[in-house]
């Protein structure tokens, strides 16, 4: 996994531009250098919607430029059939606004959505939206395929992530450059990079999974002049 600070918009970019990829929590407002910034190569990897207006505050974001990977959104679980028909028209509106852009959308969601936001998604065939695993996420298996960001504390126990095999970006809200890189090297040490699974299944079909030795890949191009 790669850690990358989670900041707030607004903050100087220049104690973090050593640090490499950022994301941003958007508070409102962005500092006037991060597009500069952005355009000497800084990858801004997700921004962070505070949700209490989620199509105004996108909007604003998408303007700035920032050729951001994730616009996360969060979700509290849709408790009534209306919630549900909100939270759709919401993820319809932010797919339009991203599309083309190279933006995926990622739904931050609340403790115990996970159920009832998948049923949504489903009904709704809205497979273009993903998800950004939290340490409050109490069912990752179901949304592995498209588990697309992340984010932790430093004492978060990211074994769960890892038997999943997820090994892209992980935010870790920062305010200080060397709090956090200390954060960041302590959870390294921990959890290096993960290539697989954790555990990778042995068998296929009940069969072992062995190689097969009558195939050979290129045999034709040593047959010389067939086809002539």
């Amino acid at each position: 996994m790669r850690f990358v600070p989670l900041i707030p918009s607004s903050f100087d970019p220049a104690p973090w531009l050593a640090l490499g990829p950022v994301a941003f929590q958007w508070d409102g407002s962005l500092h006037g250098q991060w597009p500069q910034a952005v355009r000497r190569g800084l990858a801004v990897h997700a921004v962070h919607l505070p949700g209490e207006a989620p199509v105004e505050e996108a909007l604003e974001v998408l303007r700035q430029g920032l050729g951001l990977d994730f616009l996360v959104m969060p979700v509290r679980r849709p408790e009534t059939r209306e919630a549900g028909f909100r939270i759709l028209g919401h993820l319809e509106t932010l797919l339009e606004a991203t599309s083309g852009r190279g933006v995926k959308l990622a739904l931050h969601l609340e403790a115990g959505a996970e159920a009832p936001v998948l049923d949504l998604l489903r009904q709704a065939r809205a497979e273009a939206v993903g998800f950004c695993w939290h340490p409050a996420i109490q069912e990752a298996e179901p949304l592995s395929d498209r588990l697309w960001c992340a984010v932790c504390e430093p004492q978060t126990d990211l074994r769960p992530l890892q038997t999943l095999g997820y090994r892209w970006d992980m935010a870790i809200r920062a305010t200080e450059p060397e709090a956090f890189r200390i954060q960041a090297q302590a959870l390294q040490a921990v959890h290096p990079p993960v290539l697989f699974p954790a555990e990778m299944p042995t068998t296929m079909l009940g069969r072992p999974v062995v190689p097969d030795d009558s195939l050979v890949f290129g045999r034709h191009l040593n047959r010389k002049g067939e086809g002539a």
